[in-house]
């Protein structure tokens, strides 16, 4: 019973001497490292019984604490592509180059004499075990390459590993577009470990030159004014998914560049034709405002033609929340467009009038205000007139028949005169009992005024004829000098020699609609220098 106890128990040990044995016999040696060549070397380094990829690099303190691996990047950017505002991302051609320390790589013990650093590519990368770094603002990215991807692997003496990749990448950049299109953007890169927080692998930018540009890189529509670059560290929880599902805090890097809008492309093709499209609009000033079409045709047209040119410059935009300095542009200018067409339709409708306003005083306040409500002025004017017809002419009432309506016909009963034979009649002149009638009358002004003509009774009577007593009397024949004036006409008389006597005028509607037009040629330019002076001073200096 002990006899086989003590056979199997030697048994196992002999199995496993043989094992260790093979396995020693399996690794190979690294003696004689300076008659090996390159591959061979590296094969011997990486071998699985010295070398596991799947595990970082292992450092420690004095104390027996482990390091976390210290990883040192580098970017030259090469070639940047214009910001694509529609869509809020850029893209960048850049080299990215990581540097780091494994110890487990150095072959200056084992091969002194080798003093050049190993270079391979891929494949050389793929063999090694390499920190997982992500772009975290990506839309998309790849490694360039043609029949293979540029990827340059160096192993230095002392275990140092520089990876030097080409990349291309579409990353996002939220723009600010306040104040487009003289706006400024800061758009980042940004860098994070993805497997290892902080206490297993920070990143670090080199000390010197960290970022740089190539000097033929050239922006068609922004100026790279300065870029600088940060290292902080990412706090995530399970609010932020982007490391997957593992807590903790991890290492990132960012370079930021600073960019310019160039605005000479706007300058040319929007503000300038817009400026001139306003301009334009203001012909229709010197243009008689009885002609409707061509100010309509000509107001319509500058309206379209400035609102197609405005919404081809915001096809390129986002639709954002917020107002932005380019729509606050296209407002004013639609407005002073508009506004030309409004002031043709104002000065038309007071073209077509067909009374006379009366104007107190010749300037703008009172020719505006007697405009804009002359019916109102027209109403008060006739009230003071009748007031004042009814206290000096009492009207009989008995000689309008009861059946016409009162105050409106006004009769006058003048003494019959007898005219002799071969006399010309002339009839006598009236007397104006306000000479401001006749001011008022020789200013081509029309008067709706009705006579009314009454044929007399001429029959002559014995004491006329006892009177003539002459054989060459002819009957006499009566011509009555009567006029018979409506009730608005006689107001209207009253209404123009009270202005006349009060020191007010009057001005014709055509007047009026010219003297408008004449202002608006120097009011609407004005305003319109007026808004640019505030547009330009927002822009540029706040």
């Amino acid at each position: 019973m002990w006899s086989l106890i003590i056979a199997i128990l030697l048994n196992s040990v002999w199995c496993r001497t043989v094992h260790t044995a093979a396995l020693i016999d399996d690794c190979p040696t690294l003696d004689n490292g300076d008659s090996l060549s390159q591959t061979q070397l590296l094969d011997r380094l990486t071998h699985g019984c010295r070398y596991d990829r799947l595990e970082r690099p292992l450092t420690y303190t004095q104390d027996g604490s482990r390091l976390p691996v210290d990883v040192y990047m580098r970017a030259y950017i090469y070639f940047m592509q214009n910001l694509e505002a529609h869509d809020l991302q850029f893209k960048i051609f850049a080299l990215l180059q990581m540097r780091y320390l494994d110890p487990r790589l150095n072959f200056r013990h084992v091969s002194p004499k080798r003093l050049q650093p190993i270079l391979g590519e891929q494949q050389l990368r793929d063999s090694l075990w390499m920190p997982h770094i992500f772009l975290a603002n990506e839309r998309d990215s790849s490694i360039l390459g043609t029949s293979e991807k540029d990827i340059l692997t160096s192993i230095s003496p002392d275990g140092t590993v520089i990876v030097s990749t080409r990349i291309k990448a579409t990353l996002y950049c939220w723009l600010n577009l306040k104040k487009f299109p003289f706006d400024e953007q800061h758009c980042s890169t940004v860098l994070e470990s993805w497997m290892y927080n902080t206490s297993e692998l920070v990143l670090h930018w080199e000390q010197k030159r960290p970022i740089t540009y190539d000097p033929e890189l050239h922006l068609t529509e922004f100026l790279l004014k300065q870029s600088w670059s940060n290292e902080t560290v990412i706090n995530a929880d399970l609010s932020d998914l982007r490391h997957g599902a593992f807590a903790g805090n991890y290492s990132s890097l960012s370079f930021t560049v600073h960019l310019t809008r160039v605005v000479g492309f706007y300058l040319m093709d929007y503000f300038l034709p817009s400026m001139l499209i306003v301009a334009i609009s203001w012909v229709s000033f010197w243009l008689q405002a009885d002609q409707a079409p061509p100010r309509i045709t000509l107001g319509t047209s500058t309206l379209l033609t400035f609102i197609t040119l405005a919404s081809a410059q915001g096809k390129t935009l986002p639709k954002v929340s917020y107002i932005k300095v380019s729509e606050v542009w296209f407002l004013g200018c639609t407005i002073f467009i508009f506004g030309s067409m409004v002031e043709f339709a104002f000065v038309n409708s007071i073209w077509r009038r067909k009374h006379n306003v009366p104007i107190k005083k010749l300037n703008s306040k009172h020719i505006l205000k007697s405009t804009l409500s002359p019916h109102l002025l027209r109403r008060r004017s006739h009230a003071r007139s009748r007031s004042f017809s009814g206290s000096g002419r009492p009207m009989d009432t008995s000689s309008l028949g009861g059946n016409l309506p009162f105050n409106n016909y006004l009769t006058v009963n003048l003494p019959i005169q007898t005219i002799p034979e071969g006399q010309v009649l002339v009839r006598p002149a009236v007397p104006s009992r306000r000479p401001s009638l006749h001011m008022l009358s020789s200013t081509n002004r029309k008067l709706d005024v009705t006579f009314v003509e009454s044929a007399l009774n001429t029959a002559p009577t014995s004491g006329s004829a006892a009177s003539v007593g002459s054989a060459t009397s002819v009957p006499s024949i009566d011509v009555p000098d009567i006029s018979v004036f409506n009730n608005n006409t006689a107001e209207e008389i009253d209404h123009k020699e009270e202005i006349a006597n009060n020191g007010w005028t009057t001005l014709t509607p055509q007047e009026i609609a010219i003297w408008i037009d004449r202002r608006a040629r120097f009011m609407f330019p004005l305003a319109f220098l007026v808004f640019n002076m505030f547009f330009w001073t927002f822009v540029y200096c706040i």
